[in-house]
């Protein structure tokens, strides 16, 4: 019994190429199944991502599964085709996050498991597409529970979630200003949005262009000369105006923070040149942060994450091990519904 992968991923090929070969949600479990008929094909789980798309086969031959693969997908030339041990070695390091754009993240892990139930549920899966995706899954956990792989911040948006959480616990209370309509403004305030921030007010210049983000946000516009009638309620307030001098001042500030009756405001200053003057900094209950310090606190994590690639990189060593003896031992008479075995 062979097992094979063909995929690209954002480390093979651009994002036009990608989206080429991509699978919607709905139709994971139709295109499995159809995969998992075809000539030579006994087993196939598809799993289709904004970073990767790949098709894990089983079946006698893995010349074959590589011909019925071709066959479905057409033109193959960009994909990476991997058989045995090297198939079951990649799909273990994807569900433990070794293999994605932000080493260590997790949200890959539940893509691949409703790939796999998706699939499962299609009759697509059989022993053992069944048995190395449980594997799989079980890697993934010891990873996250025996490494620190995946802990820490690794960009500015989730640093800053990090330190938000710090300050005030849980986030569901809290209210959230941005100040100017910045990309990586909108990344951070959605990172904030995620862990339950509670609403989001964006002021900016333009009011068309705050009217745009909020909207994407599902939040409220404020005209920027109105952001303080909003203050008192807010818990969390980012700049990124792109305004060559600060618009958030000690003098400004202190005034407003004296009638917040000792409610801690987090502040995230996203501009170049910046948007609050450092000496907000010193004002009681103020915690300014800018974006070198989020990017370091950031840096830092992900150095964390790097050092930790050995002992993930063992672990996995030892269940491509343990798995490869498994499928390569003895195996009695299959029973009369082979799709069912193996599910736990």
């Amino acid at each position: 019994m062979d097992i094979v992968c063909l995929g690209l991923s954002h480390k093979t090929a651009p994002v036009e190429l990608r989206e080429k070969f991509a699978v919607a949600d709905g139709h994971l479990g139709e295109v499995a199944a159809r995969v998992a008929g075809s000539p030579g094909m006994g087993e196939a789980v598809v799993v289709s991502t904004c970073n990767r798309v790949e098709y894990y086969a089983a079946g006698e031959d893995a010349a074959s599964l590589v011909a019925a693969l071709s066959a479905h997908l057409g033109d193959v030339s960009a994909f990476r085709a991997m058989r045995g041990e090297e198939s079951v070695r990649h799909l273990f390091r994807v569900v433990s996050g070794v293999e994605s754009m932000v080493l260590g993240e997790t949200e890959i892990l539940g893509q691949v498991k409703k790939a796999y139930q998706t699939a499962q549920q299609a009759g697509a899966t059989s022993r053992h597409l069944n048995k190395l995706f449980q594997r799989a899954f079980n890697v993934a956990k010891e990873v996250r529970t025996q490494t620190s792989i995946t802990r820490g911040a690794v960009s500015v948006g989730s640093a800053a979630v990090e330190l938000a959480a710090k300050i005030f616990g849980k986030l569901d209370h809290c209210n959230v200003m941005i100040l100017g309509a910045g990309e990586t403004a909108e990344m951070t305030a959605r990172a904030l949005q995620l862990r339950g921030a509670r609403a989001i007010f964006v002021s900016n210049r333009t009011y068309e262009r705050a009217q745009a983000l909020a909207g994407a946000l599902g939040g409220k516009a404020i005209h920027f000369d109105e952001w303080e009638g909003e203050f008192e309620g807010l818990d969390i307030l980012i700049g990124s105006t792109g305004a060559p001098h600060a618009v958030v001042t000690q003098a400004r500030l202190g005034p407003l923070m004296a009638r917040r009756a000792d409610r801690p405001l987090f502040c995230i200053d996203l501009a170049v040149p910046r948007d609050f003057e450092p000496a907000v900094n010193d004002l009681d209950g103020v915690y300014l942060y800018d974006i070198d310090a989020l990017q370091g606190i950031a840096d830092a994590s992900l150095q964390v994450r790097r050092q930790e690639l050995v002992r993930c990189e063992e672990l996995i060593e030892r269940h491509v091990r343990e798995f490869g003896e498994w499928l390569a031992a003895p195996r009695p008479v299959m029973p009369m519904n082979p799709r069912t075995e193996g599910v736990k």
